[in-house]
C-alpha cells in the first residue's frame, strides 16, 4: 500500500486578492494532490493529501513560487491523519468566522495583459476604463472588510454578467476571484458632467474619457475621479490653463505633479536614472521627483522656481486612456482646495470642485477610502526616499521589532499626518491625511482610523501621541477614554521609526533634523544628536539655539530667521542684507532684530530647518514661503555640484545643554553673509553651506558614536528629504567606519512619526504600564 501524507497549512501575509488561491489550485493539480484551499479572516487555509514526496514538494514551493503581488510572511503546517481523499483539488468558499488578521493588498497599477485588452479593438473590454484582474486593479480603496470577497467591497452592488461570472469561477482564468471583475455590460461606467452634475455633451468623441481628453487639450480644467479620489487636471504645457488652476485651487506656488503616457514621455521631461525608471514603472506607480530637462515642454507655473518635476505614469485604465488620448503631459494634482482633504465622494466633489473644474469625469464605483498619490525620490543606487506614503503602498503592514503586547494606536504629529495601528507583530501605517490643522482633515483622520480599526479588528487599549500640547492629534489621543495614554518625544519617534522599519531596536546615534518638535526643555528642537533605542534616548548634541522671532510667523517668513541668525552671528543688530533690499521693509527688519535681541515673542529653536530658511533668505532665494519646506527646497535646488568649498561649522564638546555637543552655526552664517556681500553666487553659497553642515553632522555623530560604543547612525527628520545633504552625510559616515541607517519604507518626515510612536509603545509595554516620554 502506497503511503500518504495529509497536511493542513495556514498561510499569512498579503495572500487575498492577489491570485494566491488559483496558484495553490494549479500547484496542487500539477503535483496530483487532493484537498482544498480557502480564504478566511486570517489569510489562506489549505489542506493537501497525496504521496509524501509530492506533499513535501508542495510545501517547499508554496512560498517561493507565489504570485508576484503576494507577500507570504509565514506558512504554518500541521500534519493530519490521511483521509484517503483522491478527488480533484478544490477552491472552497471563504470562511468569514474568526478574528481578521489577513493583510489587505494595496492598489496595484494596471498589468500588461489588461492593458493589451484595453487597447485591443477586438476585445470586449476595449476602452473599458475599469478593466482589472487578480494581478492588478483597486484593492485597499474599495475594501470595506475582510476576508477580501466581492460582498465586502464597493463592487458589491454590481452583478456580474454571464461572461464575467464564467471568468470569475474558472480557476484557470487570471480573473478567477478577481473581486472588481467587470465589463461594460455589468460594471461601473464613466460619465462626463458639468458643475451641476448634469450630463455634458461628448461632441464627436466616442466615449466620456475621449471627450474629457478633448476638453483638456482645449485648455479646460477637469476634475477626474480615479482610484483613491479626485484629481484636478489640465494641460501641462498650457501656461494660462495652469495659472487658472492655481488661482481656482488657491495653491500659489507648490509644484503640481504631471502624468505622462509612458517612460519615453517621462524621459522627455526629466533626467531619469535607472532607479527613477524602476520607481516610475513599479506596481505602486508613485509620483517620482527627478531633475527637469532644460527644454521640457512644461509650462513654468507647473513647478515655479524648482529644478525638479514630479512625474508619474498612468496606474488605472482610465488614466491610461486619458493620457494616450490627450497625447501630452497632464497636470494631475489632488482634487481639493488648498489644505483640504481630497474629494472622493461624488456629491462632495461636485460641491467642492465645481468652482475649480469646468467639467467632471466621474464614475459609479464608490471609493471606500480616499488615498492621495505617493511621492518618492530615488537615492544613489536606486534606493527609495519616500516623501509621501499613500496609494500603492498603503495598507501594506510593517513588522515591529518587538510585538505589541496590547493593541495600540499611535496618532502621529501634525504635519503630513498619518496614524498607526498595531497588534502583535503587525503595524499598519495609514495613508497620508495632510496637515492636521482643520476640521476637514481632522474628520478624514478620524474616518481613516475607524476604517483601519474595523479592517484589522484593532480595538486600541494604548494610545501613543506627541508631547506637543497644541496638536490636534494629541487632543484626539487624550480624548480617548478607557485607554492608557503614552507621550513620545517627537525626535525619539523619528529615531525609533527608522530603527524599527529596519527590524532593529538600537542603541544607535540619531541625527534628527527637522523644522520643529516639542523638546523636553520646552523649546523647539529640530537639530538633534541623540543616543537612543526604542525604550528611551539622551540628547547628546544639538544645533545652537537661536530666537525664532514671532514664533510660527518665522516659518512663513524665512527672512525673520535670517535676521535672528545674523544677529546671533554678529552679536549686534544686523543691517538689512542687499539680497533682501526692496523685498523686506527696513522698519520691520529692525523690529524683528529687536525681538531677537530681547527674546520677546521669540522662542528658542535648535531647528536645522530654520537654519536652512535663514541661509535661503540671506541668498535672496525665498524671503517668504507659501508652503512648508519651500526655502530649503530652493537652497538645495540651486546648489552647485561642482563647488568644493565648505563653510566652517564647529562642533564644540561640552558647550551645549547639559554638557552636550554644540553645533555652532554662527561662523557658518558669518561666512555665508560675507560671500553674499562680496557678490558670490547663490549656487556657491548653497553648496558651501550643505558641505559644511554635512561635515559637522558627520563629526558630531562620530564623536557621539565613539562615546556610546555604537556604530549605527540614523539619519531622519524632514530635513533629510534633502537628498544632497542626506547622501553627503551618509558617505562621510561610511568613510568613518560607521553604518548610516536611512528610512526607506516610510518617509523621513513626520509621515513616519506614528510608526515610531507605535514601536516605542510596544517596547514600553514590555515593562508593564507605559509611562510618559522621557
Amino acid at each position: 500500500m502506497v503511503s500518504r501524507r495529509r497536511v493542513r497549512a495556514r498561510v499569512e501575509g498579503v495572500v487575498q486578492g492577489v491570485g494566491f488561491r488559483p496558484y495553490v489550485y494549479r500547484l496542487a493539480g500539477e503535483l496530483g494532490l487532493a484537498g482544498f484551499v480557502r480564504n478566511d479572516p486570517g489569510g489562506v487555509v489549505l489542506e493537501v493529501e497525496g504521496v509524501p514526496a509530492a506533499v513535501d514538494s508542495f510545501l517547499a514551493r508554496l512560498a517561493s513560487e507565489a504570485p508576484a503581488l503576494a507577500s507570504v510572511e509565514r506558512v504554518v503546517p500541521e500534519d493530519l491523519a490521511p483521509t484517503g481523499a483522491a478527488g480533484p483539488f478544490a477552491i472552497a468558499p471563504s470562511d468569514a468566522a474568526g478574528e481578521p488578521t489577513a493583510l489587505v493588498s494595496p492598489d496595484v497599477a494596471t498589468c500588461g495583459p489588461c492593458l493589451a485588452e484595453l487597447l485591443d479593438p477586438g476585445d470586449r473590454r476595449y476602452r473599458y476604463p475599469f478593466v482589472n484582474c487578480t494581478d492588478c486593479g483597486p484593492r485597499f480603496t474599495i475594501v470595506r472588510g475582510i476576508p477580501y470577497d466581492r460582498s465586502l467591497t464597493t463592487m458589491a452592488g454590481f452583478v456580474m454578467c454571464p461572461a464575467c461570472r464564467a471568468e470569475y469561477e474558472d480557476p484557470a482564468d487570471r480573473r478567477f476571484h478577481a473581486q472588481p471583475n467587470a465589463c461594460p455590460a455589468c460594471g461601473p461606467l464613466a460619465r462626463l458632467v458639468d458643475g451641476g452634475g448634469r450630463e455634458a455633451p461628448l461632441g464627436s468623441a466616442p466615449d466620456p474619457v475621449a471627450a474629457a481628453a478633448d476638453a483638456l487639450t482645449a485648455g479646460r480644467i477637469l476634475a477626474i475621479k480615479g482610484i483613491g479620489g479626485y484629481h484636478l487636471a489640465c494641460r501641462g504645457d498650457d501656461r494660462r490653463a495652469v495659472a487658472r488652476l492655481r488661482a481656482r485651487k488657491r495653491r500659489e506656488e507648490k509644484p503640481f505633479a504631471l502624468m505622462v503616457a509612458g517612460i519615453e514621455a517621462a524621459r522627455a521631461l526629466v533626467e531619469l536614472s535607472p532607479g527613477d525608471e524602476a520607481l516610475l514603472a513599479g506596481r505602486e506607480r508613485p509620483i517620482v521627483l527627478a531633475r527637469r530637462r532644460a527644454r521640457a515642454a512644461v509650462a513654468d507655473p507647473v513647478a515655479p522656481d524648482s529644478s525638479d518635476l514630479g512625474v508619474m505614469l498612468p496606474y488605472s485604465p482610465l488614466h491610461h486612456l486619458l493620457a494616450a488620448d490627450a497625447g501630452m503631459p497632464l497636470v494631475m494634482t489632488s482634487g481639493n482646495l488648498s489644505d483640504e482633504p481630497i474629494a472622493h465622494e461624488d456629491a462632495d466633489a461636485i460641491e467642492r470642485l465645481a468652482a475649480v473644474a469646468d467639467l467632471l469625469l466621474v464614475h459609479d464605483r464608490p471609493i471606500q477610502t480616499r488615498t492621495d498619490d505617493s511621492v518618492v525620490r530615488a537615492r544613489a543606487g536606486g534606493r527609495p526616499l519616500l516623501m509621501r506614503r499613500s496609494r500603492g503602498y498603503v495598507p501594506a503592514s510593517l513588522g515591529l521589532p518587538l510585538p505589541a503586547a496590547r493593541p495600540l494606536l499611535a496618532v502621529g504629529a501634525e504635519l503630513k499626518s498619518t496614524f498607526c495601528l498595531a497588534r502583535g507583530r503587525f503595524a499598519w501605517v495609514g495613508h497620508h491625511i495632510g496637515d492636521l490643522r482643520s476640521y476637514e482633515t481632522l474628520r478624514s483622520f478620524r474616518e481613516g482610523i475607524a476604517h483601519f480599526e474595523r479592517l484589522f479588528l484593532v480595538t486600541p487599549e494604548v494610545v501613543a501621541h506627541d508631547l506637543h500640547p497644541d496638536y490636534l492629534s494629541t487632543a484626539e489621543a487624550l480624548d480617548r477614554e478607557a485607554v492608557a495614554h503614552l507621550g513620545v518625544q517627537h525626535h525619539h519617534a523619528h529615531l525609533a521609526a527608522c530603527l524599527a522599519e529596519h527590524g532593529e531596536q538600537g542603541p544607535a546615534v540619531g541625527a534628527i533634523f527637522d523644522g520643529t518638535g516639542h523638546g523636553l526643555d520646552g523649546t523647539a528642537w529640530g537639530g538633534e544628536i541623540l543616543i537612543g533605542d526604542l525604550a528611551g534616548f539622551a540628547r547628546v548634541g544639538h544645533l545652537l539655539p537661536v530666537p525664532m522671532p514671532g514664533g510660527d510667523a518665522a516659518v512663513r517668513e524665512p527672512w525673520r530667521m535670517c535676521c535672528a541668525w545674523l544677529r546671533e552671528a554678529l552679536e549686534e543688530d544686523p543691517a538689512l542684507p542687499a539680497a533682501l533690499a526692496g523685498r523686506v521693509d527696513p522698519e520691520r527688519w529692525a523690529a524683528i532684530a529687536a525681538l531677537a535681541r530681547t527674546g520677546l515673542a521669540a522662542p528658542l529653536t535648535s531647528s536645522v530647518g530654520r537654519l536652512f530658511d535663514a541661509v535661503a533668505a540671506l541668498c535672496g532665494l525665498r524671503p517668504t514661503v507659501t508652503y512648508e519646506g519651500q526655502a530649503a527646497i530652493a537652497l538645495e535646488a540651486v546648489s552647485d555640484p561642482a563647488e568644493r568649498g565648505a563653510y566652517p561649522l564647529p562642533v564644540v564638546e561640552g558647550a551645549g545643554a547639559d554638557g552636550a555637543l554644540l553645533l555652532d552655526a554662527r561662523p557658518t552664517v558669518r561666512a555665508a553673509a560675507d560671500d553674499v556681500a562680496g557678490g558670490v553666487e547663490a549656487a556657491a553659497v548653497a553648496a558651501r553651506f550643505h558641505a559644511g553642515l554635512a561635515r559637522a553632522t558627520a563629526r558630531a555623530c562620530a564623536i557621539a558614536a565613539a562615546g556610546a560604543g555604537v556604530r549605527t547612525v540614523v539619519l531622519s527628520g524632514g530635513v533629510f528629504q534633502n537628498r544632497l545633504l542626506l547622501e553627503r552625510i551618509a558617505a562621510l559616515l561610511s568613510r568613518a567606519g560607521l553604518r548610516p541607517l536611512v528610512p526607506e519604507r516610510l518617509p523621513p518626515n513626520d509621515g513616519g512619526i506614528a510608526y515610531g510612536q507605535a514601536a516605542v509603545a510596544a517596547r514600553w509595554l514590555m515593562e508593564g504600564e507605559p509611562g510618559v516620554g522621557r
